[in-house]
């Protein structure tokens, strides 16, 4: 086979590994059973910082409606904040912080951008961002 030929089927096998490989939205083990349902299960601390206790106020008005109660993110809403992917050394307070202000383009889940969050003081973000911190100690995620 030539360069052109053996380049043309490894494209063609990488683009059906990845669309039979994709999470089936359909499929229970995916817990995308139905849109709105909780993405993780979360475990919460036994206690939270006073900071996060703020936060956890702040989350719960400004978040909660996409994000999920407890951050356990919403199917066909919002991701989960409780997960690997938000660990502080992959996506460090800074970028909750500018997220929140200026808004993010999709880029780990699909479920479209997310806006600027409007009516949050930076204190109010970084009490969220504490919140959220806790909740992913407290599932093992540091």
């Amino acid at each position: 086979m030539n360069k052109f030929t053996t380049g043309l089927v490894l494209a063609a096998l990488l683009g059906a590994a990845v669309y039979f490989l994709r999470p089936n939205p359909q499929d229970p083990n995916t817990n995308a059973s139905e849109t709105g349902s909780a993405i993780v299960a979360v475990t919460l601390p036994e206690q939270l910082s006073t900071v996060a206790q703020i936060g956890k106020t702040a989350f719960e008005a400004k978040c909660a409606a996409c994000h999920g109660i407890n951050a356990v993110g919403q199917q066909g809403v919002a991701p989960p904040l409780v997960h690997k992917i938000y660990e502080p050394s992959h996506h460090g307070d800074a970028a909750f912080l500018r997220a929140a202000q200026n808004g993010v383009n999709s880029h780990h889940w699909p479920f479209g951008n997310m806006p600027p969050v409007t009516g949050l003081t930076t204190a109010d973000t970084k009490g969220i961002i504490a919140y959220i911190r806790e909740l992913q100690k407290a599932n093992g995620i540091h």
